[in-house]
């Protein structure tokens, strides 16, 4: 080898990589230089022309939703009309309950076409049974075969209506009334010794009473006695008080007697046993008419007084609450 070829094959033998130099990168060209973007980075994709080209009211309708059916809107024009209506039948509910509720504040003559005199009628407070005791049936119930009245028998007696004046000598000592103040209302001194004797042989238990006197005159009282069964009280109506044509023992004021017959039935109380009389021409100053009522193990006797004539109606009334109550 001679000496120029030796010179260059020194000069080809590379030199120890003791160090490694980086070349220098020169900073990226500014984004808007087209020139300096690489050719292999690809473009960004551009949207399709026909989504360019589309208008920006279509574009709208295609994001919103699609229009609710038809039959929707018939539904609603259906929900309307029943609400329209509904509204109506309230407010014809409405109206008609309060024309129903002013004719029955109004008095029996300021209503048109009623405009007729009052019929006699009394005017009671409102009648409310007192309870009875946790599990104790009513007298009437098919469980209760003695019929007793488990209620206080003080609380059964028929308040007085409005307007009357009480009568203090039948309210007794703690609301029970003495056996010899219910006997003086019999005339006859004979029949009340006799009766007395049967009360007690029929083992009489209580005895409530009230009376009162009403503005037109006439007077009421009302005798509730109680035993031990319906039997024995059924027994002494039946059998003692309440004869064929009248009264085995007549009251004070009043000898004879004849059978109401002119007391309605529908003023009657089912299971309540009802006996009504009055007293016949002549009649002294005062006409009486009287009833027993006989409700389970209860009698009660009813009496009404009246200068001239004892209505019929404030009568047949007062018997009527006085059954339901005992019932």
């Amino acid at each position: 080898m001679t000496d120029q070829q030796q010179e260059k094959a020194v000069e080809t033998v590379p030199e120890p990589r003791d160090t490694v130099e980086i070349p220098a990168v020169e900073p990226p060209a500014p984004a808007e230089s087209p020139a300096a973007v690489p050719a292999a980075v690809p473009a960004p994709p551009l949207l399709p022309p026909t989504a360019l080209q589309e208008p920006e009211e279509e574009q709208e309708q295609a994001q919103e939703p699609d229009p609710l059916p038809v039959p929707v809107k018939k539904d609603r024009r259906v929900l309307r009309a029943v609400l329209r209506w509904s509204a109506a039948v309230v407010v014809f509910a409405v109206v008609g309950a309060g024309t129903a509720y002013g004719i029955t504040d109004m008095k029996r003559t300021d209503v048109p076409g009623l405009g007729t005199a009052s019929d006699g009628r009394w005017d009671y407070p409102t009648l409310t049974r007192p309870p009875l005791p946790k599990g104790s049936p009513g007298p009437l119930a098919e469980a209760n075969r003695a019929g007793s009245h488990f209620a206080d028998l003080r609380a059964l007696v028929l308040p007085a209506p409005k307007g009357a004046t009480g009568d203090k000598a039948l309210d007794g000592s703690d609301g029970w009334l003495a056996t010899k103040v219910f006997l003086a209302e019999f005339s006859a001194a004979d029949g009340r010794t006799e009766l007395a004797q049967k009360l007690t042989d029929d083992g009489l238990r209580h005895i409530a009473a009230r009376g009162w006197t009403t503005p037109d005159g006439t007077h009421t009282r009302i005798y509730l006695l109680q035993f031990d069964t319906a039997t024995v009280a059924d027994g002494l109506v039946s059998g003692n008080l309440a004869g064929y044509a009248s009264p085995t023992y007549p009251v004070n004021g009043a000898d004879s007697y004849e059978p109401d017959d002119d007391f309605p039935d529908a003023a009657k109380v089912a299971s309540v046993s009802s006996v009504p009389y009055a007293e016949v021409k002549p009649y002294g100053a005062e006409q009486i008419r009287l009833a027993f009522v006989t409700a389970g193990d209860t009698v009660a006797m009813i009496v009404q007084s009246r200068k001239g004539e004892a209505n019929a109606v404030p009568f047949q009334q007062t018997v009527t609450l006085q059954s339901q109550l005992l019932g």
